[in-house]
């Protein structure tokens, strides 16, 4: 197969013709079964080292526009497989590599749970006196379930706060239950779960 991509960012045994990203794409909305964001197509491919950012978006825009793929929520922007786009990755699927679908559809998945953590618990930073407040917010379902702010001096922590936060929201609503009702316990089984963590 013809190499017509830039190869720049793309790990060995990476996609470098632009049927192969194009097939991908069409095969991961079909694996995955749910409708994803442009970036979060784009971003499986990427950060597995899977294809070039620039020809992986052109190749998304391409599918859209041949009606391969379709807008399927416009609220969330999320797109999903037409007939033809699960045609292609039934199709075409044997000529993509099983490590390469691998590796794009637990990259997917991971990306996939963070968008539900990041709608589902919220941080917001904002400007105030001296620094930032951070506020954290964990939903269960309909309602919140806990909601705390800290003060940070400057932008940098108050990101960092947030994407750690991001990382594991139940762990704070844990540690925080555990605190507030003296919980030697959870807490001790906290700290151990924490520090295999870090």
């Amino acid at each position: 197969m013809a190499f017509d991509t830039f190869d720049e960012g793309i790990s060995l045994g990476g996609m470098r013709s632009k049927t192969e990203i194009r097939t991908l794409i069409c095969y991961l909305f079909k694996s995955v079964g749910v409708p994803m964001t442009k970036d979060a197509v784009v971003n499986a491919l990427m950060e597995k080292g899977l294809a070039n950012y620039f020809e992986t978006s052109a190749s998304f825009d391409d599918l859209l526009k041949n009606g391969n793929i379709e807008l399927v929520d416009d609220e969330k922007k999320r797109y999903f497989n037409t007939d033809n786009g699960n045609m292609i990755a039934t199709q075409l699927e044997d000529t993509l590599a099983p490590t390469v679908k691998e590796r794009a559809i637990e990259c997917a998945l991971a990306l996939l749970k963070q968008e539900r953590v990041e709608s589902e618990n919220k941080v917001t930073i904002e400007k105030c006196d001296n620094g930032y407040t951070v506020t954290f917010r964990i939903s269960g379902g309909d309602m919140e379930l806990l909601s705390f702010s800290l003060y940070v001096p400057d932008k940098q922590q108050a990101r960092i706060l947030r994407k750690n936060f991001y990382k594991d929201p139940d762990l704070y609503y844990s540690v925080m239950i555990a605190m507030l009702t003296r919980n030697k316990r959870a807490v001790t089984e906290i700290l151990d779960e924490l520090g295999s963590v870090i």
